[in-house]
């Protein structure tokens, strides 16, 4: 087993399934799409599942279609088309050509920061796409599309993204023309879906407070921004390509607008942010910042410096004047960023687990998968995939802001379970990993109508 239950790779892209999947299964069977009642019972109330939210509704007909793992695959293909597609339209209604909008929307779409994180499959990569659509949607005067865009970040469970896309969108709708009493209903309503989330899944979670050592942690430091590979781990990787900032820097030169000093700020200060702890005064910023103290990864703010790198290269490409600079320039970007097509990597999926299927035909009671780990650590992610073949209710799970009662509840449970607590917690049954865990082995009727099933590696 290697520490690894199951044949399904372990990782947070089990997680995001989970939470895109939720949604659609619940509306098949009539159910509300927007809570799990799976996770962490009967510990913890029904959770609010915030990552469901936009994307988790056009998810459900891609896994209808093509089964969880191929509308994993089709998801993570159309992130790209999303990202760059929004970016496009973005430029296009700046007024850029069309040339120069490739370029961008080229630049934002394969951005390293934003690749790698959707190649480790975490929901940030998608969300990101939201800011452009925010921006365009801004420029054609749809203002309740483009604060539903902006809301939707936060409301999807990214606060803390939401932390440097809200003023950067207030700060852009200010500088450029339109209803300066829109962009505060904009960002007001952003706020307070930043507010409902922290309220409802945040508050009295593990999340709730982070420690400024896990910040250190996942600080970046100034090699990490030409590294082209993560030196010491995923989340300080914050590549933004070798080209694209100098195509940047030349677009901020050339413009010397307002909407270059916007894309300027926007692409500094969440670069600089990134630091961290290798940044002086950020522990004390990170302290009393309202919403910072309970973030632990400094470069979650990334995709803004992705977005505003992207347009202000896209803006030095349109005032080259020779004729098929932009075709050239749309190389070298593809070029320069091609570690974007290579951020995926392929993993076990198991998709047909014989035995969930033999779950699936059991009468209704809790299940409990051994051996058991707490609600954060990484193996979970595993069990979370496996129970989209076999939904029950559990008293595990796998979450980053994990109800407190689910670590005690598991701690108690650790390391086997007594039959008394079993009874209590109403588990019917064990999913045993591992040849011998808690000296429970096959496919064995215990006492009390509890069912032990052995699950190995590959079955």
């Amino acid at each position: 087993m290697h520490g690894r239950p199951g044949a399904a790779a372990p990782g947070d892209h089990l997680q995001t399934l989970w939470q895109l999947w939720l949604p659609g299964h619940e509306l098949a069977r009539g159910a509300d799409p927007f809570h799990d009642p799976y996770s962490f019972q009967p510990e913890a109330e029904p959770r609010v599942n915030f990552a469901g939210w936009p994307f988790g509704l056009p998810f459900w007909p891609l896994e209808v279609v093509l089964g969880a793992v191929g509308g994993w695959n089709a998801f993570l293909l159309l992130g790209y088309v999303g990202a760059g597609a929004l970016t496009f339209l973005w430029l296009r209604s700046l007024g850029l050509g069309t040339g120069a909008a490739l370029v961008g929307g080229l630049a934002f779409a394969l951005a390293p920061y934003r690749s790698v994180q959707a190649g480790a499959g975490h929901l940030l990569a998608w969300i990101a796409m939201l800011l452009p659509l925010s921006l365009w949607a801004w420029e054609r005067r749809w203002y309740v599309l483009s604060g539903a865009a902006l809301a939707s970040i936060p409301l999807s469970g990214q606060v803390h993204l939401a932390l440097g896309a809200i003023p950067f969108f207030l700060l852009y709708a200010l500088l450029r023309d339109g209803s300066r009493a829109w962009a505060g209903i904009s960002a007001a309503s952003a706020v307070a879906a930043g507010l409902l989330v922290w309220a409802l899944s945040i508050r009295g979670s593990t999340g709730e407070a982070r420690s400024f050592g896990q910040v250190e942690h996942y600080s970046a430091q100034l090699a990490d921004f030409v590294a082209r590979n993560p030196r010491h781990g995923l989340e300080p990787f914050v590549l933004l390509g070798w080209l694209t900032p100098v195509l940047a820097v030349a677009g901020v030169l050339l413009l010397r607008n307002r909407l270059a000093l916007a894309l300027a700020l926007g692409a500094l200060v969440p670069s600089v942010l990134a630091l961290g702890a290798n940044l002086p005064g950020y522990e004390l910023l990170w302290r009393h910042a309202p919403g910072l103290h309970s973030t632990r990864v400094p470069a979650r703010l990334l995709p803004i410096a992705c977005l505003a790198v992207a347009a202000l290269a896209a803006c030095a490409v349109a005032r080259l004047r020779r004729r098929g600079a932009a075709a050239v320039a749309v190389v070298l970007v593809a070029l320069d960023l091609r570690l974007g097509v290579t951020a995926v990597r392929p993993t076990p999926a198991d998709e047909d687990n014989s035995v969930y299927a033999q779950i699936r035909q059991e009468p209704a009671g809790r299940m409990l998968e051994l051996p058991l780990y707490a609600p954060d650590q990484q193996e979970s992610s595993v069990y979370l995939y496996y129970a989209m073949q076999a939904p029950r209710e559990r008293p595990a799970g796998y979450s980053t802001v994990a109800p407190k009662a689910a670590f005690a509840v598991v701690r108690s449970l650790q390391p086997c379970p007594q039959q008394s607590q079993l009874a209590q917690l109403r588990v019917r049954l064990l999913v045993v990993y591992g040849r011998r865990v808690c000296g429970i082995g096959g496919r064995l009727i215990m006492q009390d109508g509890l069912i032990a099933v052995y699950a190995s590696s590959g079955s």
